[in-house]
């Protein structure tokens, strides 16, 4: 039986013969997400902020990260078109897709807001990760009908605005449907919540997760490798098969700590996930 390197890259060399880069591309990402059971597991890329852009998305095809969602320091809502063609054929080249951008802030300006969707159609992005002001909604409304374009409401735990999973259920009552939730599951332990929960309330209305874990759940901890802090891993993947977690979504590890070094620790945290992964779906 081949490796997975080795499968992958003889799909990769079978697709240049067939069909070139755009079909190579596709079927590298097809077999990525088969080695997590059909979840597309990606990478937050603030996890890799110590690194210039081109050297994050070598890393990520390196350890065989095809979704990338990106952060606004290394992708700029002010890039112009021609900044926005080229990183789209790099990652064309890499066999790689944004799945998501943020964490953005929203506001009741709604010009700016529309800045921001104008920006994330021509990309390519399906979600923008947020964290909007109250008197945001209005223009939201709007502007996810207009672009198709989801908005995940990004937690930040003890103290923040959108705390418990009830605080964001609250704020997206009675708004379009594609205004929902990002779920950054180490943020949630902090505040004192199961992962597994969180999902399962966000039932719908949930278009990005990230994958983290923190040693306690309490305001000032530190993060850790998936499973071995307060998150059941093996929980989660379960909760994210049951509420039909959107194949063009955003599931990203986000791993912050080491920000000089964190690549054996990234590693270990996807082995991790694609591990229970396979394990769930048995």
């Amino acid at each position: 039986m081949k490796s997975p390197i080795a499968r992958r890259r003889f799909l990769q060399q079978s697709a240049v013969a067939v069909g070139g880069v755009v079909a190579s591309s596709f079927l590298v990402r097809t077999l990525r997400a088969a080695e997590f059971e059909g979840f597309n597991v990606g990478l937050q890329i603030y996890s890799l902020r110590s690194f210039p852009v081109d050297d994050a998305l070598l890393k990520c095809h390196d350890l065989d990260v095809s979704h990338i969602e990106f952060y606004p320091g290394m992708f700029s809502v002010d890039s112009t078109p021609e900044q926005i063609a080229a990183l789209k054929e790099k990652l064309e080249g890499y066999g790689q897709v944004i799945s998501a951008h943020g964490v953005n802030r929203l506001t009741k300006d709604h010009e700016k807001n529309k800045k921001l969707f104008a920006f994330a159609k021509a990309a390519g992005i399906r979600n923008i990760t947020a964290d909007p002001d109250p008197d945001s909604f209005e223009s939201l409304d709007s502007l996810v009908k207009e672009y198709d374009i989801r908005v995940g409401i990004h937690n930040h735990g003890p103290k923040h605005r959108y705390n418990k999973v009830v605080d964001t259920l609250q704020a997206i009552e009675g708004h379009d449907e594609r205004i929902g939730a990002c779920a950054d599951l180490g943020h949630y332990i902090r505040s004192g919540e199961k992962p597994e929960d969180v999902i399962r309330a966000l039932k719908g209305r949930l278009y990005g997760v990230h994958l983290k874990d923190f040693a306690e759940m309490q305001d000032k901890t530190h993060g850790v490798i998936l499973g071995k802090g307060h998150m059941n891993v093996e929980q989660v993947f379960v909760a994210l098969r049951e509420v039909k977690f959107p194949a063009d979504g955003a599931l990203s590890l986000e791993y912050e700590e080491n920000p000089k070094d964190p690549i054996a620790d990234i590693k270990e945290c996807l082995e991790v996930a694609r591990t229970v992964a396979k394990a769930v779906s048995a």
